[in-house]
């Protein structure tokens, strides 16, 4: 008997931070910025379960059947959490307070869970005993959720479902604890059926959390959505109309198929076209393959390393019919070899040389992302470079993130490499800005490879021209202590969607 309880108690420390780490997750994936995100949303928890400690002084009858109820009230609001939170986003403009309001609610809740548990047992151990006990399988309950939420429940399950899933345990344990502490219950038979609706609504919810996440997929992107998945790291959506296919990561459109040639080809061209010697290609990012398929129009290219963080994108790029196309099969082509890894890491961690370099990392929006655009990454990144070799950066807009693409170039240069910017207009993002980073001086191209859609050889060189309102402004360089950068970022695209 002694043993379930304790494991009563681990369960619900384990949906208690879930329900947190969700909250957490799911405003980093739609808001950016993880650091200010997951430091808020710990704190408000944190505060809201003091709250709850506190107010459990003025429970003093009933405490099984208040106990009970607190659950069910823990498994409905927190099972429930992450689906509001996605309906919220996507309906309304009031994320933020809905966010807030959910984790302050569950806070509360339970902050009130122990300590009127621990009163509930404190006639069956010692003080010192209980004490001790119930702390160690609240802190293990906490280990083994943190430990399941990245590695196998958003893999598999999904935000929704994996709330939900925690949701029914909560109900769960209110259910045996009718059974575990029915001599201490006047109306059994009452919270037992209370406990069997709620288990059948989350139930209800577990069965249509796919329709859930289509309903606010359906009003978050204007196209219809034909593939979302969470993983590990992000959010992978895919939306379709008519013939144009688009990928956004948490909320961030990556590619149009219709004019990602453009992107693509101003990416890799200008840089690798130089390097007629060029033998060993290194990109990182870049998991859709598409700047792979560019770089294979190089016969003399002997090799190509791709390394991404996230192994479901580079499998789906690598086995998706229309997608594998799209990139003409280049994932799975002989001369690439892809790795999935921290790009940090790796770098730190691999000795060898490349002639080219692709950078190719979504904008900076948080601090995990920040740190790849950093002078700590750009120093690394040219102890990789061969001596006549190049790297090109995928550096934001240079017209609607001034700041920010200037603060790029001029980490570059703090890295000790030298810089040229040069930009391009696509239409589904507008104007977009891109770096060249060497250790010596840069020619553009007289010859580009044959087959391209967009680019020629004469096109090159203005490139490299900026006009009055995309010039350089002051920017300090993004450093590991210090991410300005994305500081940056967040100004430069609040000034232009307010």
């Amino acid at each position: 008997m002694t043993i379930v309880l304790f494991v009563s108690v681990a369960l619900i420390a384990a949906c208690g931070l879930i329900y947190e780490l969700v909250a957490g997750t799911l405003a980093s994936y739609l808001l950016g910025d993880s650091v200010f995100q997951f430091s808020t949303v710990i704190g408000s928890y944190l505060f809201a379960m003091g709250v709850g400690s506190y107010l459990s002084r003025f429970v003093t009858r009933g405490l099984v059947a208040r106990f009970i109820s607190i659950e069910l009230m823990v498994g409905l609001v927190g099972g429930f959490s992450s689906a509001a939170l996605f309906l919220a986003f996507a309906y309304t403009q009031g994320f933020r307070l809905i966010l807030y309001a959910i984790v302050v609610a569950i806070g509360i809740l339970v902050g009130l869970e122990i300590p009127l548990l621990m009163r509930i047992l404190k006639n069956r151990l010692e003080f010192r005993e209980l004490v001790a006990h119930v702390l160690t399988f609240d802190y293990l309950g906490a280990l083994a959720a943190s430990l399941l939420f990245p590695i196998l429940l958003v893999p598999k399950l999904g935000m929704v479902r994996s709330a939900l899933l925690f949701g029914i345990i909560n109900a769960g344990v209110a259910l045996w604890s009718t059974y575990l502490f029915r001599d201490q219950l006047g109306a059994r038979g009452l919270l037992r059926i209370t406990c069997a609706c709620v288990l059948v609504m989350l139930g209800a919810g577990m069965a249509g959390a796919e329709w859930i996440s289509q309903a606010a997929d359906a009003n978050l992107y204007a196209d219809e959505v034909i593939f979302a998945r969470d993983t590990r790291y992000q959010r992978i959506v895919l939306t379709k109309w008519k013939d144009d296919v688009r990928l956004f990561l948490s909320s961030h459109l990556q590619f149009s198929s219709r004019d990602e040639y453009r992107y693509h080809e101003a990416l890799v061209h200008p840089g690798l076209a130089a390097l007629p010697g060029a033998r060993r290609v290194l990109v990182l990012g870049g998991g859709d393959g598409l700047a792979v398929r560019e770089i294979l129009k190089y016969p003399d290219v002997g090799s190509v390393t791709l390394v991404d963080l996230d192994p479901e994108m580079t499998k789906l790029f690598s086995t998706h019919p229309y997608l594998a196309t799209l990139n003409a099969h280049s994932l799975t082509n002989a001369r690439v070899h892809v790795i999935n890894a921290d790009a940090f890491a790796w770098l730190q961690q691999n000795t060898d040389f490349f002639d080219f370099v692709v950078v190719d990392f979504p904008d900076p929006t948080n601090y995990s992302l920040g740190k790849l655009y950093t002078t700590a990454f750009y120093r690394l990144l040219g102890k990789h470079l061969s001596a006549q070799g190049l790297a090109v950066v995928q550096s934001t807009s240079p017209l609607f993130a001034r700041q920010s693409y200037w603060c790029i170039v001029e980490t570059l240069k703090q890295a000790g490499l030298k810089t040229y910017p040069y930009h391009l207009y696509v239409p589904s993002f507008g104007e977009w800005g891109f770096v060249l980073a060497a250790m010596s001086p840069y020619e553009p191209p007289v010859r580009l490879p044959g087959g391209l859609r967009y680019l020629a050889a004469p096109d090159v060189p203005p490139l490299f021209q900026f006009p009055a309102d995309m010039l350089p402004v002051d920017a300090e360089p993004n450093r590991l202590n210090d991410q300005v950068l994305v500081r940056y970022y967040e100004h430069d695209w609040r000034e232009i969607t307010h």
